[in-house]
């Protein structure tokens, strides 16, 4: 991904010389004008620079199995109508499709691109390459960089892509097996929960999917630091992950 990542104890206010204020953008408070810091409010503070496509250029058009993706805009305000300051603001994983590539050779076969534009995705926290394009923030990313389609404002009704499985994580353990209750810093993080929905699967030499090894239903156990979290509208938590971070099927 097209991010630098720079601390105060590895930098100083000379190291931005030369950089074009308007490719500089501050994670913790929006886009800066120069002068506008002192040195010490770089303190742990983490640089994120976006490409700047110039006005001259029209179009984007992404290569093989790339995908460009309009990042949705981050909630500025909780369901309850409080505005939100913008280091309390969630980073956005999902947006719109707004152009594909031609797809990717798998063997001797060309299969085309599973998303198609005007798709609403959701993709990995990390993905791509962030570019700043027509005024807006878009992601350049591969296809196998996204996790989902959602089709509607609720994280439950995901349809994972290629060989994600999502899952409703279980609810933590309240008390110990001695009876104790457990506080909420003290709940260990669940590592079992069950398969709502699966992809289609990997990719065969001959361009067919490869059906996963779990179904919808399955009480799974996996990777404890695995996949990207969601919480729903209601406020289940639910887990996206590739189909070999599932360790086990319960029963």
């Amino acid at each position: 991904m097209a991010t630098s990542q720079l601390t105060a104890s590895a930098m100083n206010l000379a190291s931005f010389e030369g950089l074009r204020p308007s490719t500089v953008k501050f994670a913790s408070f929006g886009t800066l004008k120069p002068g506008a810091l002192t040195q010490r409010s770089f303190k742990g503070l983490v640089v994120k620079a976006a490409t700047v496509v110039a006005p001259k250029y029209t179009s984007i058009k992404p290569l093989g199995d790339r995908v460009l993706v309009k990042i949705k805009e981050a909630e500025e305000k909780t369901e309850g109508g409080i505005l939100l300051p913008t280091t309390a603001q969630s980073k956005p994983q999902g947006g719109e499709v707004v152009a594909v590539g031609e797809g990717k050779t798998v063997g001797k076969t060309k299969v085309e691109s599973s998303v198609k534009t005007g798709a609403q995705v959701i993709y990995s926290k990390y993905a791509g390459t962030e570019i700043e394009f027509n005024g807006a923030n878009h992601l350049l990313l591969k296809e196998d960089d996204i996790v989902g389609i959602l089709e509607t404002d609720d994280i439950k009704d995901l349809k994972p892509l290629n060989d994600r499985v999502f899952i409703k994580v279980s609810e933590a353990e309240e008390k110990t097996a001695g009876g104790l209750l457990l506080t909420e810093a003290t709940k260990e993080k669940p590592s079992i929960g069950t398969v709502i929905a699966v992809g289609p699967g990997t990719l065969d030499e001959e361009g067919n999917a490869k059906p996963l090894s779990v179904t919808p239903g399955n009480t799974v156990l996996y990777s404890k630091y695995a996949g990207n979290d969601f919480k729903g509208n209601d406020g289940s938590n639910y887990i996206a992950m590739r189909a070999p971070e599932i360790m086990a099927v319960l029963a």
